[in-house]
């Protein structure tokens, strides 16, 4: 710790990265000066009152803006290594609707007014910082300069020592002012750059929330795959084994036909007791994700469960492409989860069932003719406050109108990415 506290006090420390930072400064202006001519000719074309001529320095600006930007960008990586943010900006293309986005594009004026009124100031903020450090160096080092001279100077001027120490001293003030003006500087306009050359506020943020989308997209199909991996699995492996203890057990009931009755009363607990491992196993599996989604789609996964509940169901599925594995999956398991709870809670007859697609969108509804009264807000154990939340992971809208008395109507939108082609779907009735 002293070690650091004293190489803070190191006279050479102020002036690290100081050439950078002055290459930066002086590199810049040449690029803030660029437009300053076309100024002056616009402030000359009003003054003598020429109409026609007046607009040109401004397309002039405007065609020089994507030139001095590339050149402030590569300015900065060069010399700083900043990587300033690129923006959103179109090209002005070939035929007269993309000339007109382009003049029209907020981007491009942020730029260029970085170019016509920041630039010239910083430009003057560069010359007194150049200056400063000229005037350092200079000062600096004037007893070299006088011990230059001829002997007789020095003989004729006996006087100058004091004077030369003055200035002297003054020089090495402002030769340890002179990094930090030019990191001030630098910072200034570093910041001005992001603000005016980089993407605004409303372009950060919608990138922003782009990349939150990308990301949770991701996310959503890392878990839908490790679904799939779990259900392979369990399906390949566990279940297969318990199938072939069951079948083991089963012959030796019906084989050995010798044994004492505890030890055939054993036999018969383990094969029941194996059976129904393999059908609990069997709707684990399904809950994860059902094989028959993943290889037929939702037409056939959906009537296999309309076909297990104990009221009949019609199922009108007509997607003429199937939509992404995750949002098929997501569609599957609230169709699945809304049926379950038609069956526990509402006291129906009858259901019905709807997916369709329309437009970009995955539509799904799922009605019932029970008593209603199904509350999203609400603990009773509906489930259906899971299903919105299942609905909106992947920025789904989910809605309820279950009235008091019935019936019941479930909607659910999903965004809809088109998947592999699939034959249209007809209407099932289980």
């Amino acid at each position: 710790m002293q070690l650091t506290t004293w190489l803070r006090l190191v006279p050479g420390r102020p002036f690290r990265r100081a050439g950078h930072r002055i290459a930066l400064v002086a590199a810049g202006l040449p690029l803030h000066l660029a437009v300053v001519p076309l100024w002056l000719w616009l402030l000359g074309t009003m003054a003598a009152l020429v109409p026609a001529v007046t607009p040109l320095p401004v397309l002039l600006t405007l065609v020089m803006t994507p030139l001095l930007t590339a050149g402030q960008r590569r300015r900065y990586r060069a010399l700083v290594g900043k990587e300033l943010p690129r923006p959103a900006l179109p090209g002005p293309g070939r035929n007269w609707k993309s000339v007109v986005r382009w003049l029209t594009a907020r981007t491009l004026w942020r730029q260029a007014c970085y170019h016509a009124a920041a630039g010239p100031l910083f430009a003057v903020l560069e010359l007194a910082v150049l200056a400063v450090w000229a005037a350092a160096l200079v000062s600096a080092s004037l007893f070299v300069w006088i011990w230059a001279l001829p002997p007789q100077w020095q003989v004729a001027y006996l006087g100058y020592t004091t004077q030369a120490a003055y200035i002297t001293a003054g020089g090495l003030a402002l030769l340890f002012l002179g990094p930090r003006v030019t990191g001030a500087l630098v910072r200034l306009e570093s910041r001005a750059a992001e603000v005016l050359l980089g993407p605004s506020h409303t372009e950060k943020l919608a990138r922003r929330v782009a990349d939150l989308a990308e990301s949770r997209a991701g996310v959503l199909d890392a878990a839908d795959a490790e679904r799939r991996r779990i259900e392979r699995d369990l399906h390949d492996g566990a279940q297969q084994r318990l199938v072939s203890l069951a079948v083991n057990l089963g012959l030796a009931r019906s084989t050995l036909g010798d044994l004492p009755e505890n030890a055939r009363k054993v036999i018969d607990e383990a094969h029941r007791e194996a059976k129904e491992a393999i059908a609990e196993l069997n709707n684990l599996v399904r809950g994860l994700h059902p094989a028959v989604l993943e290889d037929r789609g939702l037409d056939a996964a959906l009537s296999g469960v309309a076909a297990r509940l104990p009221i009949p169901v019609r199922l009108a599925v007509d997607l003429p492409q199937r939509p992404s594995p995750t949002v098929e999956a997501v569609a599957y398991f609230v169709v699945s989860e809304a049926l379950t709870n038609v069956v526990k809670h509402a006291r129906a007859t009858r259901a019905d069932v709807t997916v369709e697609r329309a437009g970009e969108t995955l539509l799904v509804v799922v009605a019932d003719d029970g008593a209603g009264g199904a509350d999203l807000a609400s603990a009773g154990g509906t489930g259906l406050a899971g299903l919105a939340k299942r609905v909106a992971s992947v920025d789904g809208t989910f809605s309820c109108r279950s009235p008091a008395g019935g019936p019941t109507v479930i909607t659910v939108q999903l965004p809809c990415a088109p998947g592999s082609p699939r034959m249209p779907s007809g209407c099932a009735l289980a």
